[in-house]
């Protein structure tokens, strides 16, 4: 008797590759899935920036209005518009056509589907942050952080919580349609709670409280201790974590590839 060896050909870098170029592709193709998200943090930053008119205010040392209070503002919001909105309608659409239930039976899985989305999508986020930064160092004279180090910490802590908050979109959505209603409402919902139409000081303590513990509403404030080169709160990094923790338990959980 003799046993047969079938061995199955994994992926190699250039799959990866043609993968990660194909859902590039997908993504310039839809032109509000790649305008809203660099178009809509912009055009915030720019009105608040003109309707502020103590934006150039030092706070404190070399930190201004703008780069405390804005800046973070938009940032968050590039990082949850890809991740909350975008993402999950793409995954919502691929599992209507099918697509990622032929993919499991061939060497290229659905979970490639997924990591190649993120890569691009975070690509995404840099290039939106670039734009905004940009026009808002030209403009209106807005200062880099004063931690690098602590400000790139946040940034991935916060990609890693909003694209947990995503997954659970993309889990509770049957159609790319409800996908991008339940990912709008949870993107207002989350922003409007973390400072997206003004500083959260504005707002009454207890919706404050509520804000501190949702992550767009610890980002913000990740975001502006590392501006302010102050060290980040651990509630922070314990909501952030948190969230993504829960969005891969939801998604593990509820998450179906058909």
């Amino acid at each position: 008797m003799t046993t047969e060896t079938v061995q199955v050909r994994r992926p190699g870098a250039a799959a990866w590759l043609k993968l990660i170029q194909a859902e590039a592709k997908m993504v310039i193709r839809d032109t509000a899935g790649l305008i809203v998200p660099l178009g809509m943090p912009l055009l915030i930053l720019v009105m608040q920036a003109i309707s502020f008119d103590d934006v150039g205010l030092e706070m404190s040392d070399g930190i201004t209005v703008m780069d405390y209070y804005l800046l973070p503002v938009v940032v968050t919001m590039v990082v949850t518009t890809i991740a909350v909105i975008n993402m999950p309608s793409f995954l919502a659409t691929y599992r209507k056509t099918k697509l990622l239930r032929r993919l499991a039976v061939t060497p290229a899985s659905p979970t490639m589907v997924l990591v190649a989305q993120m890569v691009v999508s975070f690509i995404q986020v840099i290039i939106g942050i670039g734009v905004a930064f940009a026009v808002a160092m030209m403009f209106f004279s807005a200062n880099l952080p004063k931690s690098p180090l602590m400000a790139v910490g946040a940034l991935l802590a916060t990609c890693a919580a909003m694209y947990g908050v995503g997954m659970i979109v993309a889990s509770i959505s049957p159609t790319p349609n409800s996908s991008v209603a339940i990912g709008l409402i949870a993107f207002f919902g989350l922003a409007a709670l973390g400072g997206m139409f003004g500083p959260t000081e504005n707002l009454p303590d207890a919706v404050q409280t509520v804000s501190s513990w949702l992550p767009f509403g610890a980002a913000v404030e990740a975001f502006q201790s590392a501006w302010s080169g102050e060290g980040v709160e651990m509630q922070n990094w314990l909501v952030l974590g948190g969230s993504a923790v829960m969005g891969a338990a939801v998604a593990g959980a509820l998450f179906r590839w058909d």
